[in-house]
């Protein structure tokens, strides 16, 4: 079975910092896209940000200048650095992945099973 599990969620606190962690495992062949997205309750799922495999990255406006997406294509994992948290940044967070899986033909888009985040004001 492929998995994405997620890590680093937490409560915090207004000004502070947290790192999530995502790492894809199973039968992946190479992987595209990866990004991060967040759900907040009673709102639809909404990017945050993207990391294309060349390491290319694409944020929300919200988030630009205070979060930062990395991977680290030898480990299959993808990371969001969050500074400068907002009691707005409350959300799951969902990690995703573009991937070819072994054994199929095209491509798939692959979920996270979701990480709290929430921080106080």
């Amino acid at each position: 079975q492929v998995q994405l599990v997620e890590s680093g969620g937490g409560l915090v606190q207004a000004g502070g910092s947290l790192r999530l962690s995502c790492a894809a495992s199973g039968s992946i062949g190479i992987i595209n896209d990866m990004g991060w997205y967040r759900q907040a309750p009673g709102k639809q799922r909404e990017l945050v940000a993207t990391i294309t495999r060349s390491h290319r990255t694409n944020y929300a406006d919200s988030v630009k200048g205070r979060f930062t997406i990395s991977r680290d294509n030898a480990k299959n994992t993808v990371y969001l650095q969050m500074n400068s948290l907002k009691p707005d940044d409350t959300a799951v967070y969902y990690c995703n992945c573009n991937a070819v899986l072994r054994g199929l033909s095209g491509t798939r888009d692959l979920w996270g099973q979701g990480t709290q985040v929430t921080v106080s004001s």
